[in-house]
């Protein structure tokens, strides 16, 4: 058998003279496949002493790294990986801290500084962001690996300069390097290293080479022999084995995994056996194959190799399964764990038995209301769990939600999320304004706005309007209305036109879910799916009948009371 990566791992975090501990530290070695492709990680996070709830912010970022790196997909490299992880990390944290008391004073806010190493194959990937440090032992000595992000103000006085959560940009320092067998690696928060030499560094990890816990343990102990002040934090990690690098691992590197070859049914492919071909279009394959491992059906999603030359397809392609490996969400498509180290570019996810919105709308032409709501209520369900995970799921069409046979819903297809702060950081990548589907595209998305929230609620809007009336609310006019005049032009076709027995004050609900202006919208989903059970106060005087329709007996009466008295004045006058 060939050797695989095998480390030890040591560390140890105390409060020491503080009333709480803000730093906080981790690490994960996974199973195999994941130790092959992802390999092993270890963060160190340190919270800033001016924030009571800077704690919160390391512990969300050490626990987040490590537990979203891993879910990011096999064929990302692992800068590419990591990054992204700590761009949503960080647009996480600042959103924290921009919803708090704390939005005007950042140093009171939800921050922190991290610094993470990545040991993969033969290779160690070092991720920094503010003053912690990653040191490689070497014999007595300590290389400095990281740089202290420090603005120093005078001889006494300075301020972090970078930190996870302090702004919305976050600029992170990634340096790679080759690893040997026996090499040790040093990570503290300034509560160690600035009162502990290396001598004691070195000679307390070779004095318990065999127990890094007790080294790490005691180099903290030290630390606050000699004084320190703050919370101390200490991790070893010693490289024990190392596996062969053969081609595969360097070819391996984002969007470089070999495209499938042509998948026919019976065909024995990667551990699946293809069943049959699901669906096929210019920009994919997808087919319906048996687990052999685990004798379950799934669904196995290829790209099209006449796309392999477009970046941004294959981005898009590759954060799908990402995405579908964060939301745990029962209206929701998810993801299915490899298990098994891949050898080639696609996706795997659940398979669902059922049809599309798109084709249950012609199976079913005329659902009744309650029905409907039954359905959007679990799309907005769905819907909710990407927008809680700071998501727009930016393609929201009937095609792209599926009915179970239990009549469960779920949105599939998530090619075309935008996850909050996620950008192609070391290349960056020209994407398509227009992603989603124009009929049922926000009108803002014309005009080249960010989206938010509103936007995918106004496709749901849509989505609603369609299946009550079989039509668009405004045909395919958005698409067409690429300025802000144009869109205030746009005239709704009412609900209430078609032949069918429609409340108007559902009408009215539909009608503000899709407003061309997305501040006239609703503003969180559930209002709108409260809405459309509860008939709102201000809809019902609105679309009230006159009084003519409502009391006609007492309406003509009324007439002829007042014509009586204005006979009677007349002849009075004569």
């Amino acid at each position: 058998m060939p050797p695989q990566l095998k480390v030890t791992v040591g560390q140890y975090s105390d409060k020491g003279r503080k009333e709480i501990n803000q730093d906080f530290h981790g690490s994960h070695i996974p199973e195999e496949p994941l130790l092959s492709s992802k390999g092993i990680a270890i963060a160190l996070a340190d919270g800033i002493s001016s924030s009571e709830v800077s704690q919160i912010a390391s512990k969300a970022a050490v626990t987040g790294f490590l537990s979203d790196y891993f879910d990011t997909s096999e064929a990302w490299s692992v800068k590419t990986s990591a990054q992204r992880v700590l761009v949503a990390s960080n647009s996480w944290l600042y959103s924290q801290s921009r919803h708090s008391q704390y939005r005007y004073d950042a140093d009171k806010g939800y921050v922190c500084t991290l610094s993470a190493l990545i040991i993969k194959s033969t290779t160690a990937h070092l991720f920094h962001i503010g003053d912690a440090r990653i040191y490689r032992v070497q014999g007595n000595a300590l290389e400095q690996l990281t740089e202290d992000h420090r603005l120093w103000v005078s001889q006494t006085e300075s301020h972090l300069s970078r930190a996870l959560g302090i702004s919305q940009q976050l600029e992170i320092d990634y340096q790679s390097l080759s690893v040997e067998k026996g090499d040790v690696f040093f990570l503290a928060t300034d509560g160690v290293y600035e009162f502990v030499d290396a001598d004691f560094i070195s000679n307390a990890i070779d004095q318990h080479k065999n127990d890094l816990h007790a080294a790490a343990k005691a180099i903290v102990d030290e630390a606050y022999a000699q004084g320190s002040d703050d919370n101390l934090s200490a991790q070893i990690i010693r490289i024990d084995d190392l596996p062969i690098q053969n081609a595969d691992e360097l070819y391996q590197h984002l969007t470089e995994l070999p495209f499938p070859p042509i998948l026919e049914a019976r065909m024995d492919f990667d551990g699946y056996k293809i069943i049959r071909e699901v669906h096929a279009s210019s920009r994919s394959h997808v087919y319906l194959a048996l687990d052999t491992e685990t004798d379950t059906q799934v669904i196995l999603k290829a790209p099209s190799i006449d796309l392999r030359g477009e970046p941004a397809y294959l981005e898009r392609f590759l954060m799908e399964e990402w995405v579908g490996r964060r939301i745990d969400s029962a209206y929701v498509l998810k993801s299915c764990e490899q298990t098994r180290k891949r050898n080639y570019l696609y996706i795997v996810s659940e398979f669902i038995s059922g049809q599309t919105l798109a084709q249950w709308m012609q199976d079913n032409p005329k659902p009744d209301i309650e029905t409907v709501r039954g359905i959007i209520e679990q799309i907005a369900k769905g819907l909710g769990s990407f927008h809680r995970q700071e998501m727009l799921h930016q393609d929201l069409r009937p095609a792209n939600i599926m009915i179970d046979n239990t009549a469960t819903v779920k949105i599939i297809d998530f090619g075309s999320t935008r996850v909050a702060g996620i950008t192609e950081i070391a290349k960056p990548i020209e994407q398509e304004v227009m992603l989603g589907t124009a009929q049922y595209s926000a009108p803002e998305y014309f005009l080249g706005e960010s989206p938010t929230t509103r936007s995918d609620l106004f496709s749901l809007g849509v989505i609603t309007y369609q299946m009550l009336t079989g039509k668009l609310p405004y045909g395919i006019k958005v698409s067409q209305a690429r300025t802000r005049l144009a869109q205030n032009k746009l005239s709704y076709d009412s609900a209430l036109a078609v032949d069918r027995e429609i409340p108007a004050w559902i009408d009215e609900v539909i009608k503000k879910a899709v407003q061309p202006n997305p501040q006239k919208r609703y503003q969180e989903l559930s209002e709108f799916i409260f809405d459309l059970r509860q008939p709102n106060k201000e809809f019902m005087n609105r679309t009230r009948p006159p009084f003519l329709e409502r009391e006609p007996l007492v309406f003509w009466q009324s007439v002829s009371f007042i014509l009586a008295l204005a006979v009677v004045a007349l002849l009075l006058n004569k």
